[in-house]
């Protein structure tokens, strides 16, 4: 085991026979363990409330009130936090084997052979890690889940959500900013769970999908014979979110005259519906969102400043996806198992190289666009984990570009290291099979062997 993997990990030897201590402790202080040693049962647990042993390693038979398949069952008992691994004499395999069906990890036979010990220690702190691992994403995951869906561990979300808690309790507006797929109605739609108004209804529009001449009508409703075709009156959003909120999504693509009849309906509580000329009270909760920068659009003349300002109450800024990496791996549980479920697949992961071309690429679509990708590799692939061949090529040639921008600006050369560096990730995948790498590359095996040689690649 390298000494710089588990410098701290803590052992435990529980043995009668003291050769075997001390060839035990000189083996594993020069792996970088910390070791104690005992002679029996009773030293062992008179030991353990000091030293908090990760693992503790037990002969099966020993002399006294309590041999080693004793002492595992009394630290099982005591919900003993750290792993028992078993040293059995040869032809005591079969309690070995009980040992194990009681809850020891595992066990290895005497005389111990001092790489077999170190090879088995390197793989239960290595699944010890992995489990520990996996729990503390289930855990954000979990809070993923009572926080709207919001799966997030970096401080920049850490702090956007402690805000979006604190102003969820009261009903000021809150103004969303952030760049297409950040996961700004996500984030509205927490706020809407988070608040008192979890009951009531849950709105959402986007003002820019709807004609202007639609738009009005659609917030604010209408009386009957307000317009040709207006037979009956019809509640707006505005009244159809009464007691809750509404979600203005892409608030920046509102027309300016549709602005002030918004700034009125935010400042007076009440809405007038077209073809009426009483007002009604409302109690709605605001929540705006947009990816454009409003204060520029204010002084473009394209935003009302009354408006803005009326908005701006709290405005809260997500961060993209390119600025929050530390999110991705978290990310891809999340939607891995959302998939999972959806698809009815069992894709445990994503591969090693596939990790580092995903955290490489700077992902113009966010959080939306990861999403989508995950989506297309679990459908592309064909085993239980997504490797390489299933991402786009937009994000495999990610650091291709990165390393041809330093060479210039040449199309021709950028296109050549794009083709060798397709042409290497196929042979690897085929493991050198030339006729299955032209197969994925989708060109013929002679053109392949020709690339080949013209890239230097035999």
């Amino acid at each position: 085991m390298p000494k710089d993997k588990e410098r701290h990990a803590r052992v435990l030897v529980v043995d009668d026979e003291e050769s075997i201590r001390h060839f035990l402790t000189l083996s594993l202080q020069r792996e970088g363990f910390e070791v104690k040693v005992a002679g029996h049962a009773e030293e062992a647990l008179s030991l353990l409330p000091d030293f908090a042993a990760d693992i503790v390693l037990c002969d099966i038979r020993m002399p006294g009130e309590m041999d080693g398949l004793g002492l595992l069952r009394h630290l099982c008992q005591q919900r003993f936090p750290g792993r028992m691994v078993m040293m059995s004499a040869y032809g005591s395999r079969d309690a070995a084997l009980e040992a194990v069906r009681q809850g020891a990890y595992d066990y290895i036979e005497k005389p111990i052979q001092r790489d077999e010990l170190l090879l088995l220690l390197e793989k239960l702190l290595e699944r010890e890690r992995l489990q520990k691992e996996n729990r503390a994403m289930r855990e954000v995951l979990r809070r993923g889940r009572e926080d709207g869906g919001i799966v997030a561990s970096s401080s920049v979300m850490q702090r956007v959500l402690d805000v979006a808690r604190k102003v969820s309790s009261f009903p000021t507006t809150v103004l969303l900013q952030g760049e297409s797929g950040t996961g700004k109605e996500v984030l509205a739609r927490a706020i809407h769970q988070w608040s008192p108004r979890n009951n009531g209804p849950w709105t959402v529009i986007n003002c820019g999908s709807i004609p202007e001449a639609l738009l009005e009508s659609e917030l604010f409703g209408y009386g009957k014979g307000a317009f040709t075709g207006a037979l009956h009156d019809r509640l707006g959003l505005f009244e159809a979110a009464h007691g809750g909120t509404l979600f203005l999504d892409e608030i920046g693509e509102m027309p300016l005259a549709l602005q002030v009849k918004l700034l009125r309906a935010l400042q007076e509580g009440a809405i007038r519906r077209l073809g009426e000329t009483s007002t009604r009270a409302i109690d709605v909760r605001v929540i705006a969102a947009t990816n454009r920068d409003l204060s520029q659009e204010v002084e473009a003349g394209r935003f009302r400043q009354d408006l803005f300002y009326r908005l701006h109450v709290v405005n809260l800024t997500l961060p993209p996806l390119r600025d929050r990496l530390e999110d991705l791996p978290l990310l891809l549980d999340h939607f891995l198992a959302f998939f999972n479920a959806r698809f009815g697949t069992h894709i445990e992961g994503v591969s090693p190289d596939t990790l580092k071309g995903l955290m490489h690429y700077h992902w113009p679509g966010n959080v939306r666009e990861l999403r989508n990708v995950i989506e297309r590799s679990m459908v592309l692939a064909e085993g239980d984990w997504l490797g390489l061949e299933t991402l786009p090529p937009e994000i495999l040639a990610g650091p291709v570009h990165e390393e041809a921008l330093q060479e210039g600006y040449s199309l021709k050369k950028a296109m050549r290291r794009l083709e060798e560096n397709f042409i290497q990730r196929a042979l690897e995948k085929t493991e050198g099979n030339k006729t299955a790498a032209a197969k994925l590359l989708e060109i013929s095996p002679r053109a392949l062997l020709y690339k080949i040689k013209d890239y230097g690649l035999e």
